[in-house]
């Protein structure tokens, strides 16, 4: 899984197979993706030779579990042929009732760690694809019976080909969501400060950093994470190195940099304070990249993955502003250029990822919440009306875009005047006759912010039809919606009712 187009040590095969094998194994990970992105799921991988499909175990099950009595029985005796026995096994172990056989005979586990602490390389190698293929179990006690493998495993993390580097890291990875005790046992053996020296010794080597990456992430999504794991995450050189693999490598592809993406935002979603992270430069680095990416997707790049890393670094964004000082937006979250790429993800996804749009549209709130000059650039560059676009949409993006424009109008009065010219009060008319309450409780609270900036408003919108709007909404269902409608109408468009009897409909 999210093997993208680079595995260099997979043997290859030509022809039109082996597009069938990608095309296949692409869709493959993209329903993973999917499910990654918008569950947080914690998920397991295989790593694949290249001369495999995805595996699908056929044989018989009692065949299975026979082939690896068999197979141990003749590894537990000795002999030539251990290599192709441990490459068999390998194979057999993909099949979980013979898993679970193997692991019934006595002294079974021991009998591969001895493989994988012996001097043969070759079973070394062996060894450890078998370990992969178990750590890949259903069955969640299959992890506390690997456990005597994991020191060795953690050891091998560094000073190891890339082949079994990611083996090990994918298996330890593997390992750790079925158990809490296994977890904690991981921990004990110190597997944050060896995926921090692994990190940092092969962060040039981007199959040994995805794999890193993934790893991490098991870790980082446990309930626990907070008060056990991210610390010493944090007390490690895990987030530099992390920030300083972000950047794609074109040749590779997408992969390394997603998972390192996806461990920044755990780490930042986990904490209250990420003044750590901001020390790091993580916002203003997450912040630029999203302005290069907003640039490519208007361009029309859909390179396979780009949204999946998007979507982690529009929430590292969203958290760390939450975190930054406002006397320090300015250098910590870049230029305005973040305004305009905001803009341009919320609309390049709205049809075909609205989740997508609404991270992005959640991120421009908390910005204009927080700066002015996000809120004026909104403005200057003239990206309101685009907005405006938006609010017939569901799925939270027009509660979204109202919450953007409140916070604009809140700034400043001559804000609410350039609002006003945008067109805004048109927009309201529509939004306050919707059935979702809180887009008629969101639209009052703008039009109020509206109202009081200028009596000029207030007239507009009685011109433009409004009057009756409210006096409708009198009569909602929702006591909040009632109390809001009646005070518009008492305090602020009562002066101006003459306009009333004109019953202009709105534009």
């Amino acid at each position: 899984m999210w093997r993208l187009n680079k595995v260099r040590h997979k043997a290859v095969r030509h022809g039109d197979s082996l597009e069938e094998l990608k095309l296949k194994r692409r869709e493959h990970e993209r329903a993973l993706r999917q499910a990654r992105r918008d569950r947080q799921l914690v998920s397991k991988r295989l790593l694949l030779n290249d001369d495999e499909d995805q595996p699908e175990v056929t044989m018989d099950t009692n065949t299975g579990e026979q082939d690896a009595v068999g197979l141990f029985l003749k590894l537990q005796h000795g002999g030539l042929g251990r290599e192709a026995h441990l490459e068999a096994l390998s194979k057999v172990l993909r099949d979980p009732s013979a898993q679970l056989a193997f692991l019934k005979q006595e002294n079974s586990m021991h009998l591969l760690v001895g493989f994988l602490t012996g001097s043969d390389a070759t079973c070394r190698l062996q060894a450890v694809r078998c370990l992969h293929e178990l750590s890949h179990s259903p069955h969640a006690s299959v992890s506390s019976a690997c456990l005597p493998a994991t020191p060795y495993l953690l050891t091998y993390l560094s000073g190891q080909s890339t082949k079994f580097s990611e083996l090990c890291l994918y298996t330890l990875g593997n390992l750790c969501p079925d158990s809490d005790a296994v977890k904690e046992k991981l921990l004990a053996q110190g597997i944050i400060p060896a995926l921090a020296s692994c990190l940092e010794n092969q962060r040039h080597n981007l199959a040994v950093v995805e794999a890193v990456g993934f790893t991490l992430s098991q870790f980082l999504q446990a309930k626990n994470a907070a008060e056990k794991i991210i610390p010493a995450v944090l007390a490690s050189s895990l987030p530099s190195n992390l920030l300083s693999v972000l950047t794609p490598d074109p040749k590779f592809g997408l992969a390394p940099a997603i998972e390192c993406a996806w461990c920044l935002h755990y780490l930042a979603c986990s904490m209250k304070d990420n003044r750590e992270l901001l020390a790091h430069g993580a916002l203003l680095q997450c912040s630029s990249l999203l302005v290069s990416l907003g640039g490519a997707v208007a361009e029309g790049n859909k390179e396979e993955g780009l949204e999946l890393f998007i979507c982690p670094l529009l929430r590292c964004v969203g958290n760390l502003l939450s975190s930054c000082p406002v006397k320090e937006l300015s250098t910590q979250a870049g230029d305005v250029r973040i305004v305009a790429a905001l803009c341009t993800l919320v609309q390049a996804f709205l049809q075909s990822r609205p989740a997508l749009a609404r991270e992005s549209a959640w991120v421009l709130n908390n910005l204009t919440a927080l700066s002015s000059a996000s809120c004026s650039a909104l403005l200057t560059l003239n990206l309101v009306p685009g907005l405006m676009k938006l609010l017939p949409f569901s799925q939270g993006i027009n509660t979204m875009i109202l919450r953007i424009l409140a916070n604009i109008a809140h700034k400043k009065k001559h804000f609410c005047a350039q609002l006003t010219r945008c067109g805004l009060l048109s927009a309201l008319c529509a939004t306050l006759k919707m059935a979702d309450q809180e887009m008629v409780t969101l639209s009052m609270d703008v039009l109020y912010m509206l109202v009081v900036g200028g009596p000029q408003v207030a007239e507009e919108f009685v011109k433009q039809g409004g009057f009756p709007l409210l006096e409708a909404l009198q009569y909602n269902g929702e006591g909040a919606i009632r109390r809001r409608a009646t005070h518009l109408l008492e305090r602020h468009l009562l002066s101006c009712s003459s306009y009333c009897s004109e019953n202009v409909p709105c534009s």
